[in-house]
């Protein structure tokens, strides 16, 4: 059993989602950084879909009542357990009674924690994941919550160390494919997206990035269909400024998507901190 003491900004439990639910209105939602909760899970030799807990801006405290193993990623945070500082991207070892620390990450914005057995809160529609915009799965976290910890006698052995990872980009350069509705947009619009720098703006959240930036200019007028959107899409609302969907966007959407991120510059997305700049490149 593991005891909230203290949630920093924003911490919600979170595995791999709720896929092949779109057509009923369900989102996937799930980790935002997929690849750092997959990470953490490897490192402690669970499922790579077993929840674990997804911190913004870090500053959360944490009691272990039971003796554990843990590991941190994502987003590099101060770990400390019982006051001793623990590296992340690592096993780290966790006596029962022990208090976990995670300071404020210098970059990033969202950090991950795996406990071996995996966080056992109930499912809703097959995933424990705390969706924001559609009240699925738990609430996020408050003091006082306990989280079950799940079995481990059936896991395999913790095989690695540790697993040195990159820095964060200062300027994120995120890869886009173009469309579907590229062309509701002037000819030149795809070239005022690549050739400008954005600025990540405040009205972000795990839904979607706010940006700031040249807008891109349509040559359709007119009202679209309200349409599926997948994650990553660049949605454009009238006001020209594209805004990237990220973990619990919406099913549907009536703006048009110039362009859809890249599988591989997700999670780069949701690592993006307001006022930081970041380019796309198709």
């Amino acid at each position: 059993m593991i005891e909230v003491v203290r949630t920093g900004p924003l911490a919600t439990v979170q595995d791999l989602g709720r896929p092949g639910h779109a057509h009923l209105g369900v989102p996937r939602s799930g980790a935002a950084d997929e690849k750092a909760l997959r990470l953490a899970n490897r490192l402690v030799a669970n499922p790579e879909d077993a929840a674990g807990v997804e911190f913004t801006l870090g500053g959360s405290v944490l009691r272990f009542h039971a003796r554990a193993w843990i590991a941190v990623t994502g987003a590099p945070v101060p770990l400390r357990i019982d006051g001793r500082a623990f590296a992340t991207n690592a096993p780290c070892h966790v006596r029962s009674g022990a208090v976990v620390e995670l300071g404020t990450p210098p970059a990033g914005l969202r950090t991950y924690l795996a406990v071996r057995g995996g966080i056992a809160v109930g499912e809703v529609l097959g995933s424990r994941s705390t969706d924001l915009l559609s009240g699925l799965g738990p609430a996020p976290l408050t003091p006082g919550d306990r989280l079950p910890v799940g079995p481990v006698q059936d896991l395999g052995d913790m095989t690695v160390d540790i697993a040195p990872a990159p820095p964060l980009p200062e300027t994120p350069v995120l890869r886009v494919l173009p469309g579907p509705r590229d062309d509701w947009f002037r000819p030149d619009a795809l070239t005022v997206l690549t050739s400008n720098p954005y600025t990540v703006t405040q009205d972000s959240n795990r839904v979607g990035v706010r940006l700031d930036g040249p807008p891109l200019a349509r040559r359709r007028e007119g009202e679209l269909s309200s349409e599926g959107m997948v994650i990553g899409s660049l949605q454009v609302p009238p006001s020209g400024l594209p805004i990237i969907f990220l973990a619990d966007h919406p099913t549907t959407g009536g703006y048009p998507v110039i362009a859809v991120l890249t599988t591989a510059s997700l999670s780069d997305a949701a690592q993006l901190r307001p006022g930081q700049e970041i380019r796309f490149l198709l």
